[in-house]
């Protein structure tokens, strides 16, 4: 038990470490990127309105009958979230990986982000 509330607070200090630094605005927002067990999730966020620009999760309902595995359903939402990104009038968005390490699905997601169109 005590191994697992470590890596919980490891992670939140990174994560806040991270934050300190980045601040999504309206001309290149916060692409926040959380992921769980077996989901993950993409927001572009305007920190300083308070607002979501956009955002992709695997459970959508076009993503939950999907058979594959989880890099390849992050590719997916990298895509999906830039396509409603550059919908919503962003080109350039701060990539915050959420305390997470720059490898698997964040970085799946984030390549698949940059290669639809996003710049950061």
């Amino acid at each position: 038990m005590a191994k697992t509330s470590n890596k919980i607070t490891r992670r939140r200090k990174i994560r806040h470490r991270i934050r300190r630094k980045i601040e999504g605005n309206a001309v290149s927002p916060r692409l926040a990127v959380f992921r769980s067990n077996s989901e993950i999730y993409a927001q572009v966020i305007d920190d300083i309105s308070g607002k979501t620009v956009a955002a992709a999760s695997s459970l959508e309902k076009e993503f939950v009958k999907e058979k594959g595995n989880k890099v390849d359903m992050a590719k997916k939402i990298g895509k999906l979230v830039a396509e409603r990104t550059s919908k919503a009038g962003v080109n350039a968005v701060k990539f915050d990986r959420g305390g997470y390490l720059y490898h698997g699905r964040v970085k799946a997601l984030a390549e698949a982000a940059r290669e639809a169109g996003l710049k950061f």
